[in-house]
């Protein structure tokens, strides 16, 4: 199997809640490597490319609205099968029907404001990935806990 990478949004609501260390520890207590992190103020251009599938509803603007009001933190994750991890680990978009034990069960009440954006397949990842990260910030590197992750043939 070969290592995947995904990109994962901490939103406003994660930074203004002071929950970046929390989301970022369960993604990293799961076994997913960091690749890549930052801190960045999004902009309308980029989150009208971000968001271009949702440009026809009526909700846009407020979620463009929203992923501006403060800086997000990006991440670029890798792991085995890391796409379906995250989404897993993040939960439904809808904070209150999350189950407890995720993300968004867990810090969530919204369908909006729920913490996280998660890409939701392979090339939406590599995507968005590509979109929030030069490849010069990205870092690939071997945790030493690889093997105590995962089986030596899986990665």
């Amino acid at each position: 199997m070969a290592l995947e990478k995904t990109l994962v949004l901490l939103k406003p609501g994660t930074v203004q809640r002071a929950l970046i260390g929390e989301v970022i520890t369960r993604f990293e207590r799961k076994g997913l490597r960091v690749a890549g992190l930052k801190m960045m103020q999004l902009t309308d251009a980029l989150l009208s490319e971000h968001y271009a599938h949702l440009s026809d509803k009526p909700f846009f603007q407020r979620v463009k609205d929203s992923m501006m009001a403060c800086p997000v933190v990006a991440l670029c994750l890798e792991g085995v099968d890391a796409i379906e991890v995250v989404r897993t680990l993040a939960g439904p978009t809808n904070g209150r029907k999350a189950p407890a034990g995720t993300i968004r069960g867990d810090y969530s009440m919204s369908f909006q404001e729920n913490i996280v954006h998660a890409s939701d397949g392979p090339d939406t990842a590599r995507a968005e990935v590509a979109r929030f990260f030069r490849e010069d910030e990205i870092f690939d590197y071997k945790p030493n806990n690889f093997l105590s992750t995962y089986a030596n043939d899986e990665f």
